[in-house]
């Protein structure tokens, strides 16, 4: 697939691939850059399911909680 981008940066994302990935007007995209490519990643409910636990086991939550005190 192919598409422009336009005079404002801005570009279409086929129908196709909006409707496989669940992107309906006002969805968020993640953008991400690898050095090598740009990568959307549609903040939906599937991405955000897909997010859980990902931080377990990181010394995020700790460093949160000490932050606010408790």
């Amino acid at each position: 697939m192919e598409t422009t981008v336009t005079t404002k940066g801005q570009i279409v994302i086929p129908s196709s691939l909006r409707r496989k990935y669940g992107i309906k007007m006002g969805t968020r995209l993640v953008i991400e850059d690898d050095g090598e490519k740009i990568i959307l990643w549609p903040i939906t409910e599937k991405y955000i399911q897909r997010l859980q636990g990902s931080l377990e086991g990181s010394e995020l939550i700790k460093t949160l909680e000490q932050k606010r005190g408790k």
